[in-house]
């Protein structure tokens, strides 16, 4: 047995969002990402229980906290998980998110390891980091920048 990675084809990452408001959540990430809504389920009292939005190429679940096993952002204190954006105009996506009630944790600049990002919350609390890669670097390239 090797240490290489080996591709895994029957395995997928689905990001599942919980969330105070899905509707609002879902007309923020339409606004600042693009987003398409692509499904929407809700009980009787007309709670989200389940919505998929399509950002590029991958599809994000979300669904109304129900206070006990599905916790939002709000209810914890914050998000212990962080997600990945990535775009052609990371500045444009930046402005966006501000603009429909985001807010800067670190703003986008230009960083050591060829990308240039920041990172920002959306209105629900969830914590973006919105990048854009401006040179590819080897590890070793990017090891050394750091060590500058």
């Amino acid at each position: 047995m090797t240490n290489e990675a080996q591709p895994c084809v029957s395995l997928a990452v689905y990001l599942r969002l919980i969330v105070d408001d899905a509707a609002a959540a879902i007309g923020f990430y339409e606004k600042a990402f693009d987003a398409v809504e692509l499904v929407r389920f809700a009980d009787p009292s007309g709670k989200i229980v389940h919505a998929e939005v399509q950002i590029g190429d991958d599809v994000v679940s979300l669904s109304e906290s129900d206070g006990e096993t599905n916790r939002s952002p709000s209810q914890l204190g914050g998000s212990p998980v962080i997600a990945m954006l990535t775009t052609p105009d990371v500045d444009e996506v930046a402005q966006r998110m501000m603009d429909h009630g985001g807010t800067a944790i670190f703003p986008i600049d230009d960083r050591e390891y060829g990308q240039r990002d920041g990172r920002y919350a959306d209105p629900e609390g969830h914590v973006w980091i919105l990048t854009q890669v401006n040179e590819e670097l080897s590890n070793d390239e990017i090891q050394a920048r750091l060590e500058e």
